[in-house]
């Protein structure tokens, strides 16, 4: 190495060390760089009568509406906190313990107004979100067979209108809630709203589908545009599962 290269190397050598020192400490007037948050420690699993369904399918299977992050955040905390509360209200409430979680919600007045809220909020949230994770993880497009019939002859004629009915039903919730196609014994169908975690069971209506319309669903991807996320969710709906639901409410099979 000659003199004057040497000599570069010497002068160059401080710069280079305060351009170490100020990337690891923040350059003057900026923010030291820092580590990333950690992730939220896991949900306690919920103990009890009732437990937290698994996801039938990858958190990524409902991109086209649903990013896996929120699927995640939703499921493993939002559902299980639900279901926390469900099974805390039920801790010495042996008999209650036993029952069906529709014929729980289905008998509401039996149970101590003490404990009232928050089986009604806890129970009514996880069958819900039961419903919710059952009948999506689908393609979309339109069902077929019996349930296409069904939703023709009740539900506006066409498909188009169903659909129009059913967006116009998500959008008209004020706040948190849900929109349903409930399903009577007979197979006929209707759309109908529940505020928060209500659910038809508390009416003894069975559910057929449902789209959860409180902001943790969406909001983030798409912030304040629920209207989005309403149109969006067709392209996950599971068809063939929702039909499977439709005959087991006709045959007096479906619980939640």
């Amino acid at each position: 190495m000659s003199f004057i290269s040497r000599r570069a190397a010497l002068l160059a050598a401080p710069a280079l060390l305060l351009s170490a020192r100020a990337f690891a400490q923040g350059s003057p007037g900026q923010p030291a760089p820092t580590a990333p948050a950690a992730a939220p420690a896991p949900a306690a699993p919920p103990t009890g009568p009732h437990s937290v369904p698994a996801l039938p399918y990858a958190l990524d299977a409902n991109e086209a509406a649903i990013d896996a992050r929120t699927m995640e955040l939703h499921h493993r905390f939002h559902h299980t906190a639900l279901v926390n509360t469900l099974n805390t209200a039920l801790r010495d409430q042996a008999e209650l313990s036993r029952l069906p979680l529709d014929e729980l919600l289905m008998n509401l007045s039996r149970v101590p107004e003490n404990i009232r809220t928050p089986i009604r909020n806890g129970g009514g949230g996880h069958a819900n979100h039961a419903m919710f994770w059952e009948i999506l993880g689908g393609r979309g497009g339109e069902p077929a067979g019996p349930l296409m019939a069904a939703i023709n002859r009740d539900l506006g004629g066409n498909f188009g209108e169903f659909r129009n009915r059913f967006n116009a039903a998500s959008m008209g919730i004020f706040g948190s809630g849900w929109a349903f196609v409930t399903v009577a014994p007979s197979g006929q169908l209707a759309i109908t709203t529940r505020p928060n975690q209500d659910n038809p069971l508390m009416q003894g209506e069975r559910v057929l589908f449902g789209n959860d319309l409180w902001e943790h669903a969406y909001y983030l991807r798409y912030q304040n545009r629920r209207a989005e996320y309403v149109n969006n969710i067709w392209n996950v709906l599971n068809w063939e599962k929702i039909a499977e639901r439709y005959t087991m409410a006709t045959e007096g099979r479906l619980r939640v």
